[in-house]
């Protein structure tokens, strides 16, 4: 299961996750791209589905749980993706206006909770299952003129620790990634001297893809990471250590 899978990182995540053979459910809020990753999934061969949601929306949450119970077994893996991080930098933290911080909690926080309350109950206690939290390394070096995202990435991280404990007993591993400033759609808004700020001050100093994070959310989600769980990984190419 990975949310905000229509396109960048979360699109990466299905596709590596239905090449190592899973069947891939896909959750997006942008309707078009989400049918269009499961259509090119299924053109290549693979099992995928696609479901519209909004994880703003408890509602939308609720919706999604239910029709994963309805078409799916036990979940084996839950990745979310998905997160307000588009046109919202550049402000200082007395410039951002509470509607914008509150959404951005709203989605980036209460979101990834709420998924996690609805899919969890679907990942079978003999089985377990692998959740992996999208944090961000802006949360580990304090990013500037980002505020409101910099805290949600912040608390995803506090989150993932207190669910691997609450969830360890039933055999779920609960982790989290926080990439690097990673080039995709969401973050072509980011000036051009922050991406120059990472791509040169990295231990290896070069542009960040897609492909360079799903190496570890592939592990993280695989019975090869079942006893690894409350960890923050980055992946970053050393712009930050942990």
């Amino acid at each position: 299961m990975v949310t905000g899978a229509g396109r960048g990182l979360g699109r990466a995540f299905a596709e590596a996750c239905a090449a190592e053979g899973a069947r891939v459910l896909i959750g997006d809020v942008l309707d078009d791209l989400g049918r269009e990753a499961e259509r090119t999934l299924r053109e290549a061969g693979y099992k995928a589905d696609f479901h519209p949601l909004d994880i703003g929306d408890p509602e939308s949450v609720t919706e999604f749980g239910d029709w994963l119970g309805e078409i799916a077994g036990p979940i084996h893996g839950l990745i979310n993706n998905a997160a307000i991080a588009t046109g919202i930098g550049g402000s200082l933290f007395d410039e951002i206006d509470i509607e914008t911080w509150d959404k951005v909690m709203r989605v980036n926080v209460r979101g990834t909770w709420l998924m996690v309350r609805a899919v969890a109950p679907l990942m079978t206690d003999d089985v377990g299952g692998g959740i992996v939290n999208l944090a961000s390394d802006t949360a580990l070096w304090g990013a500037p003129r980002l505020l409101h995202y910099v805290s949600s990435k912040g608390a995803i991280i506090a989150m993932t620790r207190s669910l691997a404990r609450e969830l360890g007993e039933r055999k779920i591993a609960v982790n989290a990634l926080a990439p690097g400033l990673v080039r995709v759609e969401a973050t072509e808004y980011v000036p051009q001297h922050r991406h120059e700020l990472y791509e040169s001050g990295r231990a290896m100093p070069r542009a960040q893809f897609p492909d360079d994070v799903v190496g570890a959310a592939i592990f993280l989600v695989s019975d090869a990471a079942r006893f690894v769980t409350g960890q923050v990984l980055p992946v970053n190419g050393g712009f930050v250590f942990n």
